[in-house]
């Protein structure tokens, strides 16, 4: 899976495929990217284990889109390029919008109803996927008018879970 990712306001791409990583910020050189190994598991209660090259590390999911990994706070950002919902498009745009979700998860809280008003950036929905809770915000300001899933349903990548006018 190939991921557009902002780290501590970095832009950089984020490629995951059969346990190996490889993470290149946006504007470097070929020499600035990262490939590697890894495995993760999970340590408890937003908490994992992750070894990389024979190194360990602790990352810890933290509020607010942070993440704490060996102690060190970084404002993580996550983009599926997939999606419509991408960093480059989020700026809201006129009309209908529809919020999909970025990768194959669970549903884990619907935070809005049908009808309700709600501002650009607000949370709609949160999804856990790879054992992570995402917020999917709303493109713009305007109101649901349709909420396509429920707290608890299972989704696949790019399922359409609401829809703001």
């Amino acid at each position: 899976m190939n991921y557009e990712v902002v780290i501590d306001g970095s832009p950089a791409r984020l490629s995951i495929e059969s346990g190996r990583l490889r993470y290149a910020r946006e504007a470097s050189k070929a020499s600035d990217e990262i490939e590697r190994e890894y495995s993760i598991t999970a340590a408890g209660a937003g908490v994992w284990s992750v070894l990389m090259n024979g190194r360990s590390f602790t990352a810890t999911l933290l509020a607010n889109g942070e993440v704490s990994v060996n102690g060190r706070v970084y404002r993580v950002e996550v983009f599926d390029p997939r999606s419509m919902r991408g960093r480059r498009s989020a700026a809201g745009g006129e009309g209908r919008q529809t919020i999909a979700a970025p990768m194959p998860g669970r549903v884990i809280r619907v935070l809005v109803e049908v009808g309700q008003e709600v501002a650009a950036g607000e949370g709609l929905i949160v999804v856990e996927a790879m054992k992570m809770q995402n917020e999917m915000k709303s493109p713009k300001a305007g109101r649901v008018v349709e909420l396509k899933t429920t707290a608890g349903a299972t989704v696949a990548a790019g399922d359409v879970l609401a829809v703001v006018e």
